[in-house]
């Protein structure tokens, strides 16, 4: 398709309005979990590695959409086991899910029993920025798998959608700043962001064993929560006031 052909046609500024906004709701996720596992850092340190880790996932999903043929072959069934079928898109979503909730878990313990220094438990390893990189890389591959499947099946333009997730992450850059200084400055919202890790890690592992969860549903409670928590800040400011 001709390049103006590209620009005065409804129907790519409709696929490509459509994917970007899919790509950003479908990106909340990600960015929960590089808001949190950034957390770990020292706070001169924290925008860098949300930064690197919001770039790997941009150059992942452009890989994967390059890659389409290899995209398709990883739904392809490998074994069945217990009644259930299962592909390597499977197996990255049950892997994904299940270090999720178990990140999730590790983050609830910590925000409400501490480190264990006090209480003489072996203190919690202190985190470096190689192992957060690599930990949002993993989970960058787990995310951007899932984006780049729905993008493929609602597109076949290369440009489209290559568009669409350049402007989400773009979007999603500017975004981090100001969503982790406000997770970090409102304990009960970081509480509810590692909360949203553990329902995304069940949805991962669920979706993986043949479960499929609407996203709508998913996205609906997130922001009912989100909804009920500002209504908590308003009266606690009201009653501060």
């Amino acid at each position: 398709m001709a390049l103006m052909e590209w620009l005065t046609s409804p129907a790519v500024w409709a696929a490509l309005l459509t994917l970007t906004a899919l790509e950003i709701v479908l990106g909340i996720d990600n960015l929960i979990f590089i808001t949190v596992t950034a957390d770990k850092l020292p706070k001169p340190q924290q925008p860098l590695a949300r930064h690197v880790g919001l770039s790997a996932a941009l150059f992942l999903r452009l890989a994967l959409l390059g890659s389409v043929a290899w995209i398709v072959s990883l739904k392809a069934q490998l074994f069945s086991f217990g009644g259930f079928s299962f592909s390597w898109r499977d197996l990255i979503l049950i892997g994904g899910g299940g270090f999720l909730i178990y990140k999730g878990t590790q983050e609830i313990h910590e925000q409400i029993e501490g480190d264990g220094a006090e209480s003489g438990d072996r203190p919690r390893v202190a985190a470096t920025f190689a192992r957060v990189i690599v930990s949002i890389m993993a989970f960058d591959m787990v995310f951007s798998l899932d984006s780049v499947i729905t993008a493929v099946g609602m597109s076949d333009d290369f440009a489209v959608m290559a568009a669409a997730v350049i402007i989400a992450v773009l979007i999603m850059l500017f975004a981090a700043g100001p969503v982790a200084r406000f997770v970090n400055a409102h304990p009960t919202v970081k509480m509810l962001a590692v909360a949203f890790l553990l329902l995304i890690g069940m949805v991962l592992v669920a979706d993986g064993f043949g479960y499929h969860v609407p996203k709508g549903f998913i996205y609906a409670a997130i922001g009912f929560s989100v909804f009920v928590e500002g209504l908590n800040m308003l009266a606690r400011r009201g009653r501060a006031g």
